[in-house]
């Protein structure tokens, strides 16, 4: 005669086993950047061997038929990313699935532990992860236990990862310059203070290496904080000139930068594009609203593509089956030059 059923583990139970604090448990659970490395890690292994599920995820539980999928992006960072939500919210249409949205800072200022923190058993079905490589020991942790993950705008060597080829969107991006005639050339990098190669150094890997393939042509690289304002301050050195002449035209890592250029080009009574040609980079709004020239990102396709894949996996593992070979999809991206940009 079977038993009685096992009680639900609570959040008393993980913080007993843990030998921490309630405060601590939820902490771990919320606002991950307050507790120390090895105790979050510790938690969390507690939490997933008492199968401890949060009470809005045992909620969830209670409705058989309706998936959820968590989102993890740099959401209040980068506009961008809603946009590729949009996708995601597209292709969840219909689909009997709930999305739900984490957002985390910027692996660009700092290495995020907010995915680490995520509850894994019962709280999601699977995961789409945004703009940001998953640390070894977080990815482990996802392949224990069996969660679905589809990596966008990242690196992956466990999942399957849905990107653009950066490295060419920078040579792209280089040879539009060149092509009008540019020879003094200069490029606002964000500032990145995690050591990895990141979208941001591989894109300027190929601008730089068209720059190189020119007999004449310079290349000046500024970085800064991921804002306009921050873009505009060190885009106001860079055209003030110096020994070598001022650039007469500059790349800038996605469009907000680009648009603090255009604003540091204004302050000095540069012409935008007669005095200094700018080019952006990702074609949000804001491009299109500013007339800027830029490189098409397909962000909603990127979301699509991605909701696609993880739906595959997870099919694969509601059946028992063996998850889906991991694949890479890489998206086209294309110069769209408006009236920033025109030959010296």
């Amino acid at each position: 005669m079977p038993g009685p059923p096992r009680r639900a583990a609570t959040i008393y139970d993980v913080a007993r086993e843990a030998a921490v604090s309630i405060s601590t448990v939820s902490n771990v659970l919320n606002k991950p950047e307050r507790v120390a490395r090895p105790t979050r890690e510790r938690v969390l292994a507690v939490a997933d061997e008492l199968g401890y599920v949060p009470k809005s995820s045992a909620a969830h539980l209670a409705r058989k038929r309706v998936g959820r999928i968590g989102v993890v992006a740099p959401f209040t960072a980068y506009p961008s990313y809603l946009q590729r939500l949009t996708g995601i919210l597209r292709g969840a249409s219909g689909q009997q699935l709930e999305v739900g949205v984490f957002d985390h800072e910027s692996a660009a200022t700092a290495a995020t532990p907010l995915l680490a923190s995520i509850p894994v058993r019962g709280a999601v079905d699977g995961l789409i992860v945004m703009g940001s490589s998953i640390e070894q020991v977080v990815e482990e942790r996802l392949l224990a236990h069996g969660v679905p993950v589809v990596v966008v705008d990242a690196d992956s060597g466990a999942f399957s990862v849905v990107t653009i080829d950066d490295f060419g969107a920078g040579r792209t991006a280089a040879q539009h310059l060149l092509d009008l005639g540019h020879r003094r050339l200069g490029y606002v990098l964000e500032r990145q203070e995690a050591e990895y190669e990141s979208q941001a150094r591989r894109r300027l890997g190929g601008f730089r290496e068209a720059v190189a393939e020119v007999p004449g042509a310079t290349l000046e690289v500024v970085s800064c904080l991921g804002t306009a304002a921050a873009a505009e301050q060190v885009a106001a050195g860079m055209l003030a000139g110096g020994p070598g002449g001022r650039p007469t035209a500059v790349m800038a890592h996605f469009d907000d930068l680009a648009l603090g250029v255009v604003r540091a080009a204004r302050a000095l009574a540069l012409r935008v594009p007669d005095d200094v040609s700018v080019l952006g980079f990702d074609d949000g709004p804001v491009a299109d609203a500013a007339d800027l020239s830029t490189v098409h990102q397909p962000f909603e396709e990127s979301g699509e593509v991605a909701v696609r894949l993880l739906l595959q996996a997870m099919a694969a593992a509601v059946a028992g089956a063996a998850a889906p070979q991991r694949q890479t999809s890489v998206l086209d991206c294309s110069l769209v030059q408006r009236a920033s940009t025109a030959a010296p």
